[in-house]
């Protein structure tokens, strides 16, 4: 890829759209110049433009928060890249996974919220539960038990979804699959795994 090729604009930069290479969820969008495109392919690790410093600066040179390349893609017009990146540690300078965090306007509803953002939702409350416990919690009920209680709870579960799914209809089954993953999820934060971890080993079997 030939940086002359691409549509640069009155600066001869290109904008930059940032994935996490697993979960595609979008971290960051900047810019970059010549020197920064090149950089990038070179070192494996991305480089931008700073149009308020003017200056080139290696995405986690300061703060340890490297993004390493996995693969670079060309819009059809040429003029906007997107990177895809395994994150270290947070996109953006503020601390947050991700630069884009602020809800303009909540257009949330069943059919439109990925499954990527209902499961690690789930997941996070379940990482606060066990770092700040609430009276009455099951999800508390279930840690403070342990792991033993933990698995009997995903094998009954197990059994659950395969007697729903034996049933006519779907609801059942939905609500039990529902039920299997939440016991899933609190098994995960027990044994310290998360959906990065799942989703690297799901990405093996495609």
């Amino acid at each position: 890829m030939n940086f002359d090729n691409l549509k640069k604009n009155e600066q001869g930069l290109v904008p930059v759209i940032t994935q996490d290479y697993i979960t595609n969820e979008v971290l960051m969008l900047a810019y970059m110049n010549e020197e920064a495109f090149y950089k990038t392919l070179e070192t494996g690790k991305v480089y931008y433009y700073s149009r308020s410093r003017q200056s080139l600066w290696l995405k986690g040179g300061t703060s340890g928060h490297y993004q390493h390349v996995k693969y670079v893609k060309l819009d059809c017009d040429k003029d906007t890249l997107l990177i895809k990146v395994k994150q270290e540690g947070a996109a953006c300078h503020t601390g947050n996974k991700t630069c884009f965090f602020t809800e303009v306007e909540s257009v949330w509803n069943e059919e439109v919220d990925s499954v990527n953002n209902v499961l690690t939702d789930v997941y996070d409350v379940i990482v606060d539960r066990k770092e700040n416990p609430k009276e009455g919690s099951y999800t508390n009920y279930l840690l403070e038990k342990g792991i033993d209680k933990i698995l009997k709870k995903v094998g009954e579960e197990t059994a659950e979804v395969i007697i729903g799914a034996k049933n006519e209809g779907n609801e059942e089954v939905v609500y039990e699959i529902s039920d299997l993953i939440y016991h899933l999820s609190v098994l995960m934060v027990e044994k310290d795994v998360n959906w990065n971890d799942i989703l690297k080993e799901l990405s093996k079997r495609r």
